[in-house]
């Protein structure tokens, strides 16, 4: 599978992927219904739009802190739980620290390119846990 941007700017390396088919919350619903029905060695090419992958950008979910309220060690990437949500810290300037809740991409179009490798049956654990099998 390769994921890409609308423009076609790739957002992470090729990879493999198995998932248990069904709705178990592995795949956006979007694309799990087109890999609906198909079989090994076909291949599914997919635009969502951010009402179907991660939604709208949300700026109420970008938060201006004072650095201090943080202590020491805080950096870009890292993630701080507050109420209730997971923020991202996205830049540390200033004496201020901006977090971003928004999943990192929210707001884009994104483009599936997947090839169907193999498909087997489901084991009875498998669909009882209704988890990734990788």
């Amino acid at each position: 599978m390769t994921l890409a941007d609308a423009q076609g700017v790739e957002l992470s390396p090729p990879c493999e992927l198995a998932y248990l088919h069904g709705g178990y919350g592995e795949l956006l619903p979007a694309l799990e219904q087109a890999l609906e029905g198909k079989g090994a060695g076909e291949a599914v090419q997919l635009q969502l739009e951010p009402e179907q992958a991660f939604g709208e950008y949300d700026p109420e979910l970008l938060r201006v802190e004072p650095l201090g309220r943080y202590g020491e060690g805080l950096s870009v990437g890292m993630q701080i739980e507050e109420d209730e949500r997971m923020y991202t810290v996205t830049d540390v300037a200033g004496g201020s620290v901006v977090m971003d809740a928004n999943h990192p991409l929210a707001g884009m179009a994104l483009r599936f390119s997947v090839v169907i490798l193999t498909v087997r049956a489901a084991s009875e654990d498998e669909l009882k846990r209704g988890v990734s099998l990788s």
